[in-house]
């Protein structure tokens, strides 16, 4: 793999048919514990789902079940989903309690009855059920683009003798690099369109 196939690319993104929404829930996006960023990461979630909306692609969002006194613990206020779901125009919720969106759940089986083959990817964490969803994605064959200013994650502390405090942004880079030339990260959700599959 060349440096060069891992630059943001400058050329149209053909249409996904999918959004995969990656546990946006108000433990992460909302009240003083929100990532960092969440304003923009926000936006530009809220912004793809509208896409989604007008172009009549599935949307799903994944909604992660926390261990027991976790921010995200089922049932508490930290678990609930921050955006609306729109059951009516068939909508998804699907539960987690991995890393991976699709392991243990019926994302994949979802997407094949829909007939999707490509898919974009947003949400918290960058580098762990954001990346995970994603590589798995990647390795059932499915297209995912990866807008970059639509995943967020928090800071890494310092940890003595290992490393200074890495930045949010840096870490959010790093998940996108890590995934391989296979992705396609494109700078903003602006450059991503959706299509009915």
């Amino acid at each position: 793999m060349s440096a060069q196939s891992k630059s943001l690319p400058n050329d149209p993104v053909e249409p996904v048919q999918a959004l995969i929404v990656v546990d946006m829930q108000s433990a992460f996006v909302s009240g003083d514990d929100a990532i960092p960023h969440v304003e923009r990461v926000l936006q530009r979630t809220e912004q793809l789902i509208a896409k989604a909306r007008a172009a009549d692609a599935l949307v799903v969002q994944l909604q992660n079940d926390g261990p027991e006194g976790a921010t995200d613990e089922p049932g508490t206020p930290g678990w609930r989903l921050h955006l609306p779901v729109d059951a009516d125009r068939g909508e998804v919720v699907i539960r987690k309690e991995y890393d991976d969106g699709f392991e243990e759940t019926e994302l994949e089986e979802l997407l094949r009855e829909e007939g999707v083959t490509s898919l974009a990817i947003c949400g918290v964490m960058s580098e762990m059920c954001v990346s995970a969803t994603a590589r798995t994605a990647l390795d059932l064959d499915f297209r995912v683009v990866m807008p970059h200013d639509a995943h967020g994650t928090y800071d890494i502390p310092a940890a003595e003798g290992i490393s200074d405090a890495v930045p949010a942004a840096t870490v959010s880079r790093v998940a996108e690099w890590a995934l391989g030339d296979e992705v396609e990260v494109v700078p903003s959700a602006d450059e991503v369109s959706l299509t009915a599959s």
